[in-house]
């Protein structure tokens, strides 16, 4: 009460300063008292502690990964496709376990003589041969393991399957080739090599140089010129025949894609190639395939020699002139269990190109 009371008949400026330094030091009711010494107020100081560094790596984001997109939508990489049998046809012959395929020929023979009454001349017979042809068995193997199932999985891709259908594409394909080129060391020829072809010819000299009907990507050979050598390789097989064919014939010309292209060369009357062989071979068909083109880098199914066009006249004289020949299609073994994991064994056999009527074939390397 005393010092109250003093406080209250202080001077203003004293009252002033008493006030501030209460403020100063702590909260300040009226005839509140101090709980701590004055001079220890003095060495009290507000703690500003800094923060402390990160023990984690510095981000701000996400994995990048949880922002990726996956397409549902798988893209298959494409291959050249197997033109043989479109170009030829194809026929089973044989069965799997068949070592060897034979082919009867008859030749019919004859000789007239004069006639008499008593006359005992001339004789009428036949020759026959039996060619044969060698089956080819191939084979590949599919295998997949459990983790890895699972983990392309992930990618909603079907691997089991994806497999199956790569061993498949892989026996198609060289089966295919098998029908252009045969199999080395065996009785089993392609359509580009069977010893009974007739000798191949040449296209005629082009007005720009070369024989070839491109140069690179632009058409080196007029329209006219394109079709005589088209007009060459009919008549080669005309000749070949002794008639059997003829202008009306069916025919199918064979040739690389490139070369299909230039068949859109147009001469100065506006009428194309394919208008021209259209009027004159009412019958032909065109059908293209890699294995006609020249070999390269981008093509290592191509023709070591160059460009070949082939001429084919399917059913000559009302035969069948040849076909493309298979012993076993797509042969399936089981599929063998392993510890984590799975193998099938899958196999075809090929007897390669049947050439049966070789007049019925016509090439020209170079074009």
């Amino acid at each position: 009460m005393a010092k109250k009371m003093a406080y209250d008949m202080a001077p203003h400026d004293q009252r002033v300063a008493l006030d501030y330094h209460r403020t100063r030091w702590g909260i300040n009711f009226p005839g509140s008292q101090a709980f701590c010494r004055p001079e220890w107020k003095e060495d009290i100081n507000l703690a500003m502690d800094a923060q402390p560094e990160l023990i984690t790596t510095p981000n701000s984001g996400i994995p990048a990964y949880l922002t990726f997109y996956t397409d549902p939508d798988i893209l298959q990489i494409l291959t050249a496709p197997n033109e043989a049998a479109e170009i030829f046809g194809e026929e089973k012959k044989g069965e799997w376990t068949s070592s060897a395929l034979i082919f009867p020929v008859v030749e019919r023979t004859y000789e007239v003589s004069s006639y008499g009454d008593f006359n005992n001349n001339g004789r009428a017979g036949i020759n026959t041969n039996f060619p044969q042809r060698q089956p080819y068995l191939y084979q590949t193997i599919v295998e997949y393991g459990e983790l890895e199932i699972a983990r392309v999985g992930l990618a909603k891709i079907g691997f089991v399957a994806e497999q199956k259908q790569a061993a498949i594409d892989g026996l198609n394909k060289f089966g295919n080739l098998t029908y252009f080129r045969g199999v080395d060391g065996l009785q089993n020829y392609g359509a580009l090599n069977d010893p009974s072809l007739h000798e191949a010819i040449t296209p005629i000299p082009k007005a720009n140089g070369g024989v070839a009907w491109l140069n690179g990507t632009s058409i080196n050979a007029s329209a006219n010129e394109i079709f005589e050598d088209v007009q060459a390789l009919v008549i080669q097989q005309i000749n070949q025949s002794a008639g059997r064919i003829n202008t009306k014939s069916r025919f199918v010309l064979g040739m690389s894609p490139s070369r299909e292209g230039a068949m859109t060369a147009t001469n100065t009357f506006n009428v194309n190639v394919a208008d021209l062989l259209k009027k004159n071979f009412p019958n032909l068909t065109v059908k293209t395939a890699m294995q006609y083109g020249a070999l390269s880098p981008q093509n290592p199914q191509g023709s070591a020699i160059g460009e070949i066009v082939q001429c084919w006249c399917p059913d000559a004289g009302g035969q069948n002139s040849g076909y493309c020949s298979f012993n076993a299609k797509l042969w399936a073994g089981p599929v063998v269990p392993g510890l984590s994991s799975w193998s099938q064994k899958m196999a075809q056999g090929s007897s390669g190109f049947i050439l049966r009527q070789p007049f019925a074939m016509s090439t020209m390397v170079g074009a």
